[in-house]
């Protein structure tokens, strides 16, 4: 997901997202523990989504 992307989204879709990304990522560490995952590099995608919202998410705090 780009940043633009992520920067448009409100912040109830903001945290929807979050759950999910967090969801996708417990399912690539489980599938790929169990020997499933074709590309392992998924994982690595997914927790840079997750730092790009909780990013756009702390920066929202912070602005106020």
């Amino acid at each position: 997901m780009k940043a633009k992307e992520i920067k448009n989204l409100s912040d109830a879709e903001l945290s929807a997202k979050l759950s999910e990304l967090k969801t996708e990522l417990f399912n690539l560490r489980f599938r790929h523990a169990s020997g499933q995952l074709e590309n392992p590099l998924q994982i690595n995608l997914v927790k840079k989504d997750i730092a790009r919202v909780n990013t756009v998410i702390r920066a929202r705090q912070i602005k106020g």
